[in-house]
């Protein structure tokens, strides 16, 4: 089978943001950058399906500046097989990136699955996914929990509201994006690291892949950060005074009662 999976490198979740000095973004000096953890899952899925059927191939894609190849070295050292890299500019939105990476995939032979996360931890769009899919004119399943491999098709359990489930078939080739809950994404060994880092990544420009900067729908200019957070208050003295301090508080200053 011939396996796909689309990561986002994102920053890491215990990274202060900071905002660019046009306030178009954040400030990319000294983040620290991971896969996005729902691409790990898509990753894990991914090599699992792999280890089942014999002669499989896992090709891992990301598209953006040079510093998304790192995560795709991580993916490498995971298990993948090939890696691409879809070079795009920082401010790249998801219509340009949806349609590169599916620009990359028509590239290849053939296409059995395509995984990704169901959304990115970074912006959460969750669009990327559906985008990919309809570029390529593909089935597609979102939110998926599980899923059984038939020979030619899949059945995925997906995640709907209200807390409720259902299932879904699909004839391959076919994209899933991958729900929490899907797998545990394995952990890279040390010989497996320092091999990816030998590991050849093919990078295509925009032009291979049959975009340009004038595919990207949005563009972002006034980005603000959340006001701080005003300081507490605290009311000292014995419970009774206490309580009676707080309901007027509450009646007076914050007018909530």
């Amino acid at each position: 089978m011939n396996i796909y999976v689309c990561i986002k490198q994102v920053p890491d979740t215990e990274t202060k943001i900071k905002l660019n000095a046009e306030s178009s973004g954040i400030d990319t000096a000294g983040i620290k950058w991971i896969m996005s953890p729902y691409d790990e899952l898509a990753v894990e899925e991914a090599l699992r399906v792999k280890e089942k059927n014999a002669g499989s191939t896992v090709t891992v894609l990301a598209a953006g500046p040079v510093r998304v190849v790192d995560a795709l070295r991580t993916a490498l050292a995971m298990g993948a097989d090939n890696a691409i890299h879809v070079d795009l500019p920082e401010s790249a939105d998801n219509f340009l990136t949806a349609k590169s990476i599916a620009g990359a995939l028509k590239k290849e032979a053939k296409i059995d699955l395509v995984f990704t996360g169901k959304e990115a931890i970074d912006d959460g769009a969750a669009q990327v996914s559906q985008l990919i899919a309809e570029f390529l004119d593909i089935a597609c399943v979102t939110v998926a929990l599980n899923i059984e491999y038939g020979a030619n098709q899949v059945k995925c359990k997906r995640e709907i509201e209200g807390g409720a489930f259902e299932m879904i078939e699909a004839s391959m080739p076919v994209l899933i994006a991958a729900q929490k809950g899907l797998n545990e994404p394995r952990y890279a060994s040390l010989p497996n690291i320092m091999k990816a880092k030998k590991k050849e990544v093919k990078t295509l420009k925009m032009a291979d892949v049959g975009t340009s900067e004038a595919d990207q729908k949005i563009r972002y200019k006034n980005f603000q950060l959340p006001p701080p957070k005003q300081a507490g208050k605290k009311i000292s003295g014995e419970p009774t005074a206490q309580a009676k301090e707080l309901v007027r508080l509450l009646h007076e200053e914050a007018k909530v009662v």
